[in-house]
């Protein structure tokens, strides 16, 4: 069984100062420190320069790259350059973009999912001829590459991340079907264990690192009460109806013990290992990571 991976999905506007927010990341216990990719946002690339050259020990990544944006010649550079820099800590999250608006303003063809996903392995296939020895200049820390992680929901990228990626990540985020593009509809834990079936069949005997995307997480007394309020604000359409958000796969909430055990039982019953959430969650997840390290320990201890 893989132990945890906790990481961070963070940009320096989620922090007053860019490298003591890293810093303090890495002391709190988290294994990563990723960064998004959306336009009118911070570039994920510089920043996560900038944060290699205030940590030492935490594995830095994107989450994820929209493929559509870059250049696989030039990503490569761009993988290479912050592998070296980073002492070899550094992974490579893709996606086949999900922001239509971000297109539009970019000036760059919204294209069918289908053709996206074609786009993504093209991209893989060229990221690895150039990363690999023999390929571009610079190499590398990490050979053949550095890890790739692949995140989504649809069926089709997530068969593609089982056949390729080192990390299969699940974001449970679906377009709200009849509704404006940036609506969304989250999955709950039965649609997720259909996903995560499709992804171990199409892995086959393939190993890989499992994991998920928590949109939130809350420390609380009383999870109950926090849950309604939730959806009253957000409404019932959230999830799939008959479905309650203490049980969906992509939201955390109680207590750091409750929460705790919640991680424990998802990791036996989805596989989920690599656990992200994103920057406002932070301190509230590294109140867990201390426990499923003790859990861990004893677990390791009695074997």
């Amino acid at each position: 069984m893989r132990t945890f991976r906790f990481g961070v999905n963070t940009l320096p506007s989620d922090h007053d100062d860019w490298a003591l927010g890293c810093r303090v990341t890495e002391e709190q216990g988290f294994d990563l420190l990723l960064a998004p990719d959306h336009l009118g946002s911070h570039s994920p690339l510089a920043a996560l320069g900038a944060a290699a050259a205030v940590t030492t020990r935490m594995r830095l990544g994107t989450y994820v790259l929209n493929n559509e944006f870059w250049n696989p010649a030039l990503l490569a550079r761009e993988v290479a350059t912050l592998d070296r820099i980073s002492g070899g800590r550094f992974e490579l999250g893709l996606g086949s973009g999900y922001m239509k608006r971000e297109f539009e303003d970019a000036g760059i063809p919204w294209l069918p999912h289908a053709d996206r996903t074609a786009n993504l392995v093209a991209a893989l296939d060229e990221l690895d001829r150039r990363l690999a020895e023999g390929g571009q200049e610079p190499r590398p820390v990490q050979c053949p590459r550095p890890p790739v992680l692949i995140g989504g929901h649809g069926p089709s990228t997530l068969a593609l991340a089982a056949r390729r990626a080192d990390t299969v990540a699940f974001s449970g985020v679906t377009q709200t079907r009849g509704r404006k593009m940036g609506v969304f509809t989250m999955a709950g834990a039965a649609e997720t264990r259909q996903r995560v079936e499709l992804v171990r069949e199409a892995a086959g005997e393939r190993a890989f690192e499992s994991g998920v995307l928590v949109q939130k997480v809350i420390v609380t007394d009383d999870a109950e009460k926090e849950v309604a309020q939730i959806t009253e604000r957000v409404g019932e359409e959230l999830l799939p109806k008959g479905e309650s958000l203490l049980d969906c796969p992509y939201l955390l909430v109680g207590t750091p013990r409750e929460i705790a055990d919640t991680l424990l039982r998802r990791r036996a019953e989805f596989g989920f290992t690599h656990v992200v959430t994103h920057g406002p969650s932070r301190d509230a997840l590294a109140e867990v990571i201390p426990l499923i390290r003790a859990a861990e320990a004893a677990w390791v201890a009695g074997t």
